[in-house]
């Protein structure tokens, strides 16, 4: 029942720029399945209404599909695409972005024992889980409010902590909770994490980044790898890369100064690992973005 409503709601509000009139809140539409695409997941939960969604976090692999979600707790480099979508029947999904600082409000708000405690080590940065229907309820709820402009201003806020609140106590609970606590194992992680991506194209240590996280080396690897499914300097990688792929995008001609830019002393070493990343060499792949950028801009009304 919740999913049927959930898919016209989804279907009726979804935009191009996958925006809405909610802060926080998306909608994905997608009508044909895409080639894997790398992107930064954000910290965000997203339940797919309809079709499926393929997932990978370095060696991880994760698959969802209608009635599913996905708790996103670190802004971590991915790479995905919707395996199940057309323009009879199209993939549609929710996403909510989550801020620490609602999680740590709540967390201060509940009682003593309404919340498990916080696991003593950094659980996976990714998640899935079969949506319960109090979480599906609380989302459709949100989304009929974008039908509602009088009353949205003043509910929204509430459900949105509705749905926290129910990721909190759900069966990804630890995941979100470690959050919005400033010295839970994932929060060091992730602090972690947004260094490496501040500082990408530099050298460093993983002894300083360490102790820049607050945790001895060896806790620093075992949880890293738990969070990201990487290590630190893999991890560093994807963020070049990445970074790499967007500046080819817009300056396909310069291809050894992005690879110097992003970090990479050696061109030879830079086109190797984007080859080996993305499937093409740097100039191959620049042309292949550059036609992609402008078929979609001639399909956008």
């Amino acid at each position: 029942m919740y999913l049927d409503e959930l898919r016209t709601l989804l279907a009726r509000h979804a935009r191009p720029d996958w925006t809405t009139a909610i802060d926080g809140v998306l909608i994905s539409k997608v009508e044909r399945p895409h080639p894997p695409a790398p992107s930064m997941s954000g910290t965000v939960l997203a339940v797919i209404a309809q079709g499926a969604k393929h997932l990978a976090l370095g060696e991880r692999v994760f698959e969802y599909r209608a009635g599913q979600y996905l708790v996103a707790s670190v802004d971590l480099p991915v790479t995905g695409h919707f395996t199940e979508a057309s323009t009879e029947r199209p993939a549609l999904g929710f996403g909510l972005t989550l801020e620490p600082s609602a999680v740590a409000e709540l967390l201060l708000r509940a009682g003593p024992g309404d919340t498990p405690a916080a696991g003593r080590s950094a659980p996976s940065g990714i998640a899935v889980s079969d949506a319960p229907v109090p979480l599906l309820d609380a989302v459709v709820r949100l989304l009929r409010l974008l039908d509602e402009p009088r009353d949205r201003t003043v509910l929204a806020p509430l459900v949105k902590r509705e749905i926290l609140w129910r990721l909190i106590t759900g069966e990804q609970g630890d995941n979100v909770r470690q959050l919005g606590l400033a010295d839970s194992g994932l929060s060091h992680i992730a602090r972690a994490v947004r260094w490496i991506r501040e500082h990408y194209a530099q050298p460093f240590r993983v002894e300083d980044v360490a102790k820049l996280s607050g945790m001895s080396v060896s806790a620093f690897y075992r949880n890293f790898q738990s969070v990201t499914a990487m290590s630190p300097i893999q991890f560093q990688k994807q963020i070049r890369l990445q970074e790499a792929r967007l500046l080819l995008a817009t300056h396909p001609g310069d291809i050894t100064g992005i690879g110097h830019r992003v970090g990479y002393d050696s061109p030879s070493q830079f086109s190797r690992e984007y080859r080996r990343q993305f499937g093409a060499p740097p100039s191959q792949d620049a042309a292949g973005l550059r036609h992609t950028a402008q078929v979609t801009a001639v399909a956008l009304p």
